[in-house]
């Protein structure tokens, strides 16, 4: 009778460890998309506050420089937003993001390229 009890037991343990460890996986990478995101937001908002400074003619041609960067990293995200609202983006959105990295274009926002670059850097 132990013996069984104990066959039992180990498939339901392996099930609950790998349970957290799934949800543990969401976490971190929802945490980092979150950060991606705040950075995004940041980043955006002195974009806007360079434009608005350059229409009173303050700016500088490095700002501005660094603000039409961050204004092609915002029609990224709205060219990716566009397949986010399309059937099987769960599917797609990897699939661009794998052809881009292929032909050497950059699809994904900057906030979100540097994730990506700070993982290669760890895992060498």
């Amino acid at each position: 009778m132990r013996l069984i009890k104990v066959v039992h037991k180990a498939p339901i343990r392996v099930a609950r460890i790998s349970r957290k460890r799934q949800r543990l996986r969401i976490k971190r990478t929802l945490i980092a998309l979150k950060g991606a995101l705040a950075q995004e937001k940041q980043e955006t908002e002195e974009m806007l506050d360079i434009y608005k400074r350059y229409t009173l003619g303050n700016a500088s041609k490095s700002e501005l420089r660094v603000a039409n960067k961050q204004f092609v990293d915002v029609l990224k995200g709205l060219g990716l937003g566009v397949f986010a609202i399309l059937p099987f983006a769960p599917i797609t959105i990897p699939l661009i993001i794998a052809l881009g990295n292929k032909f050497g274009v950059e699809v994904l926002p900057s906030s979100f390229a540097i994730k990506k670059e700070e993982k290669r850097n760890k895992s060498e």
